[in-house]
């Protein structure tokens, strides 16, 4: 038996460029409501504003909420009708995301694209070099933070775990420099308090080259959420605030948990969770008009037999799809959810629910897409998960960008020039098409013999040894060392 070697890494390709051309395609589509079904959600959660209304207890938010002509008495705020249609028309329909100090756009949330990083914060990280699973550590974050820079489907990094060897009242900062030294791409953000906002700003002010720069062209977008059911707290609101004022970014995304925090059904679920989400988008347009704004919504079910938030779940992506159809009848770029699984491992659960979910988004066109590489229902993070969806997401896009109908395309020319009993491997034809087709980097295309002589490696073993060479051998430009002394300073 040949000696299995450790191959140099290939930083894995996207689909190419003729799967994007402009020639007119048919594509599939995946649709769930009428314009009337929208409509319906859409008053459900009206009336839930203005007749059970909201918890508010930050007093800048009540204040703006009682001067433009919201009902407030003492926590509770009533919305009327108006309020809300004023804050939909006055959100932007669609706003940029930026590379790391570049007026380069990497991110066009126009409600079109379909854009995919990981998540935030889970307590164990499944190490790839050593296969346990452990608490993250800084170090942790800055690997996986170079992978996702060196995916080509990976288009925003996102915090990913919970480091334990740096001080807890300010991991978010820490977290947030670690990302910033270790990838370009854009940086969704999670955080606890106004103070770690405004930190955590700072720092990408001073890449940016000041607070107007950061505003014109954001490489950060913040994720935060009301408390379900219909409760806004101080903390979250002074956030939702300070991005509308400074034109940060933002999706004040609610997590209702079907049977917990919200009704058993996903209707009733999903009319609670889009009226917090309304109600959070009229405090933010009434700081500052026009600010930029993610809607979107993490309805997730209670699994009634294990107590658990489920994401590898029918129902689950069918909030996915509910969210990405209001969106669109809002006219506002949406929030979503990718790339995850309840499975403890990677597993062929693991990849059922990771396609299951990359499906939906790029069918249903949820615009930013989360959580890629969770594992133990967002417990865990898996670089080995990461690298999956990137090779599923390629896949996918492939499959979701249809096929032509063109005279190129039907062949009739060649079919007629080869006739019957011929052959098209030698065609000028075929040689210019055949590498249109979606060729996989991480999936094993060969024969038994070959693939045995070539050591037997498994997905599991390839998925392994790419994410380590990557890990070691991806290089990020560093920030100027001006910057990366003024970002010390703000974490000392």
């Amino acid at each position: 038996m040949k000696t299995r070697r450790r191959p140099r890494r290939q930083t894995p390709k996207s689909a190419p460029e003729s799967f994007l051309s402009d020639l007119p395609r048919i594509q599939p589509r995946l649709s769930l409501f009428s314009r009337e079904d929208c409509y319906r959600i859409h008053r459900a959660s009206l009336d839930i504003l203005h007749n059970t209304g909201v918890q508010v207890f930050c007093p800048e938010a009540k204040e703006l909420l009682q001067k433009a002509g919201a009902f407030v008495q003492e926590d509770l705020v009533k919305f009327p009708a108006s309020l809300v249609e004023w804050a939909l028309a006055a959100a932007p329909g669609a706003f940029n995301l930026h590379f790391r100090g570049s007026e380069e756009m990497a991110i066009e949330l126009d409600g079109r694209s379909c854009y995919f990083g990981p998540g935030s914060d889970t307590f164990r990280y499944l190490d790839p070099r050593s296969g346990e699973r452990r608490n993250f550590k800084l170090a942790d974050i800055a690997d996986c933070a170079r992978l996702c820079d060196a995916l080509p489907e990976i288009n925003f990094v996102m915090s990913m775990g919970v480091p334990r060897d740096v001080p807890d009242e300010r991991y978010f900062w820490h977290q947030y420099a670690t990302l910033l030294r270790n990838s370009r791409k854009p940086i969704v953000v999670v955080c606890d308090s106004l103070a770690d906002m405004e930190a955590i700003t700072a720092m990408a002010a001073a890449v940016a080259g000041g607070m107007d720069r950061l505003a014109q062209f954001p490489n950060i977008l913040l994720y935060s959420e009301p408390t379900t059911p219909l409760q806004h707290s101080p903390a979250a609101t002074e956030k939702l605030l300070f991005c509308a004022q400074h034109r940060i970014p933002i999706t004040h995304s609610p997590a209702p948990m079907i049977g917990g925090t919200a009704p058993i059904t996903l209707a009733g679920a999903v009319a609670l969770g889009n009226a917090e989400l309304l109600s959070s988008l009229v405090m933010h347009q009434l700081k500052n008009a026009g600010a930029p704004f993610l809607y979107g919504h993490g309805v997730h079910h209670l699994d009634m037999k294990t107590m658990i938030s489920v994401y590898g779940a029918p129902e689950f992506q069918l909030a996915r799809v509910m969210a990405a159809e209001m969106g669109r009848f809002y006219h506002l770029p949406v929030w979503g959810y990718t790339g995850h699984s309840d499975s403890k491992v990677v597993d062929g659960q693991a990849a059922a629910d990771a396609q299951f979910s990359v499906m939906t988004a790029l069918l249903a066109k949820t615009n930013l897409n989360h959580d890629v590489g969770y594992l133990e229902a967002g417990l865990a993070t898996s670089p080995e998960m990461i690298l999956l969806t990137n090779e599923l997401i390629t896949m996918t896009r492939r499959f979701v960008n249809g096929v032509r109908l063109d005279d190129e395309a039907l062949a009739l020319d060649v079919i007629h020039a080869v006739g019957p009993g011929g052959e098209f491997l030698s065609h000028d034809h075929t040689m210019a098409h055949w590498r249109e087709y979606w060729q996989p980097q991480l999936f094993d295309r060969q024969r038994l013999e070959s693939w045995q002589e070539d050591g037997k490696q498994d997905i599991n073993g390839r998925l392994r040894d790419q994410v380590i060479a990557i890990m070691d051998e991806h290089q990020v430009e560093p920030l100027p060392s001006a910057i990366d002394s003024e970002i010390d300073k703000i974490l000392s």
